[in-house]
């Protein structure tokens, strides 16, 4: 049996039951067409398969860092298959098994401590929720100016990925402005080093959250690691299991660490005056030295996002609990609060807010673990390149 491949078959099964599971394949169409060409499938016999394929993996005669990437997406698989068909899984063991991370409530103490940043960082009259908007208000994209902002900062990021990290030598990315959807931004990774990038328009784009945007979905984020992964572990090593992408497994917490961290890893800490000397040419001014200062403060307050779905999915509190503690701490508004929480609600993405929370978290101190003599880009192209785990990058902090 070629295991890889019965797990990308497996994957694409999936995808059937609940559409847009297989984020992106990439693969022999065929195996697709023979797929889509199966009966349908249910939530028990892909559970059966997914159990199947774990006890023949440790037999299957493949490599270590192989058979530790595919047990780890077998085991979200298996999770989801339970779930689907109606079985009884807490949400904490349902993001453990998909994402090889144990999660709490964060601590309102640091939270507390980063409001006090930002009380410094943003004075005036008023309470700190409305000061915050308003800062968050002066920095608006302009409606007509957002894909020209775009555009400007995915060529320059270009330009520094392909010198730091290298990419195809024919790679594109194509962005569209999209609506009526409950996230910021996806990549849409079509294959042969192409991705269509989808920017909500619904939600306003601040200036100086665009380059980590940009970075997060094209360079050196998620377009980057689908190119590198496509050339090296696909057309070079043969491994089938990278032509698919599942949604809620392990490798989706590795990407959107990877992707949170792109700014860091391109443009480095001055990422403020960086964006805001290539926005001004297109006459958007923002003040680059101070977003940076906000952006490091208000850090901690990210992981009331993940809070507010423990609340949700584990505590038994409502919505409108929900949307009053993250009005509290987020420091948000009740409409961006409610978008959220249709985040936090959808049936695909509900455990998904851990990949970004625990991801940038995990990741982060795995790159500041690198050695002295290391540069943060030849530590973070392993990222790019390597099928690393959670479960991989947690033992090799743990070792030093």
């Amino acid at each position: 049996m070629d295991l890889p491949l019965e797990y990308v078959r497996l994957g694409l099964r999936f995808d059937r039951l609940e559409s847009g599971f297989a984020d992106a394949y990439t693969g022999d169409p065929r195996i697709r067409a023979e797929v889509e060409d199966e009966p349908a499938p249910t939530p028990k016999q892909l559970r059966d398969q997914a159990r199947a394929l774990l006890a023949e993996l440790d037999g299957a005669g493949l490599d270590a860092d192989r058979t530790e990437y595919l047990r780890g997406q077998l085991g979200g698989l298996e999770c989801t298959a339970r779930k689907l068909s109606g079985e009884p899984v807490a949400f904490l063991d349902e993001v453990a098994a998909y994402f090889q991370v144990d999660v709490a409530l964060g601590d309102p103490a640091v939270f507390a401590a980063a409001h006090a940043e930002l009380e410094a960082l943003l004075p005036g009259g008023g309470t700190l929720a409305e000061r915050y908007a308003a800062h968050r208000r002066r920095e608006e994209c302009p409606p007509a100016k957002l894909e020209s902002a775009v555009h400007a900062l995915s060529s320059a990021l270009r330009d520094t990925v392909r010198g730091q990290y290298g990419l195809p030598e024919v790679e594109t990315v194509r962005y569209e402005v999209v609506t009526d959807q409950p996230w910021s931004g996806f990549n849409y990774y079509e294959g042969d080093y192409r991705s269509r990038v989808a920017i909500n328009a619904d939600l306003p784009h601040r200036l100086s959250h665009l380059p980590h945007l940009v970075a997060h979905e094209a360079y050196p984020g998620h377009h980057t690691e689908h190119c590198r992964k496509e050339r090296g572990l696909v057309e070079r090593a043969a491994r089938t299991e990278h032509t698919i992408f599942l949604v809620n497994t392990p490798e989706c917490l590795m990407a959107e660490g990877l992707a949170d961290l792109g700014i860091e890893a391109s443009v480095g800490g001055d990422w403020g005056p960086w964006a805001a000397e290539i926005l001004g040419d297109l006459g958007l001014r923002f003040d680059g030295h101070l977003a940076q200062r906000i952006s490091a403060a208000a850090a901690p307050l990210n992981r009331v996002r993940q809070d507010a779905a423990v609340l949700l999915h584990d505590r038994g509190a409502d919505a409108d609990e929900v949307v009053a503690y993250l009005q509290r701490w987020s420091l948000v508004s009740e409409e961006r609060a409610r978008q959220q929480i249709r985040f936090l609600t959808h049936p695909l993405w509900r455990a998904y807010i851990t990949t970004y929370v625990e991801g940038f978290d995990l990741l982060s101190r795995w790159l500041a673990a690198r050695r002295a003599d290391q540069s943060v880009a030849d530590r973070f192209v392993r990222l790019l390149d390597e099928p690393l785990t959670p479960g991989a990058l947690t033992r090799e902090l743990a070792v030093g």
